[in-house]
């Protein structure tokens, strides 16, 4: 279905190149949401008196049902920029719209308990045990909190699983308070 574009120009005369450029653009907004109600783009040039060249200014309102999305972005001195810049961001904008009417929600990766059963300071690595008796393979590079040179045999350490290629891995490893000893 062809998105219904309205196209304004505002500080300068319209251009036929420009406006085959916008309503390209806009023709693509429904690969992020396909009920699109309207798009309306405005183009306009920003007068500033220190500034050599002129700037541009693009706004783009994308009426959805519910709501309106709208973008306004200026200060690029090419036309093009200016129109890829406005529509990049209204394509992230519809995506997030998208993904919170589906009910999409990010979710985080379960973190696993375990105790650090071996390190190997001078190499950089060592290994988590879990209750299971898993163990897992992490590097200095892993070490989220504190700095690897700071743990030490039987830390309590919170970590993701991961899948390497020479077997299991901890990623985001962050210690916990050390046992009473």
């Amino acid at each position: 279905m062809q998105l219904p574009t309205q196209i304004v120009f505002r500080d300068m005369p319209p251009s036929d190149a420009i406006e085959a450029a916008l309503r390209a653009k806009a023709a693509k907004l429904d690969r992020f949401y396909d009920r699109i109600m309207s798009c309306r783009v405005t183009v306009g040039t920003i007068r500033k008196h220190k500034h050599q060249g002129k700037l541009y200014n693009i706004r783009v309102d994308v009426t959805v049902p519910g709501s309106e999305i709208v973008v306004n972005r200026d200060n690029a001195e090419d036309i093009y920029v200016a129109i890829r810049d406005a529509f990049d961001h209204a394509d992230r904008r519809l995506e997030e719209y998208a993904r919170r009417q589906r009910g999409d929600v990010k979710t985080h990766e379960p973190e696993s308990r375990g105790r650090i059963v071996r390190l190997f300071g001078e190499d950089g690595y060592g290994f988590i045990e879990k209750a299971d008796g898993t163990e897992f393979y992490f590097h200095r590079y892993n070490v989220v909190h504190p700095e690897f040179d700071a743990l030490e045999v039987g830390d309590e350490v919170a970590f993701i699983e991961e899948a390497g290629g020479e077997g299991l891995q901890a990623n985001r490893v962050s210690a916990h308070l050390r046992p009473s000893r």
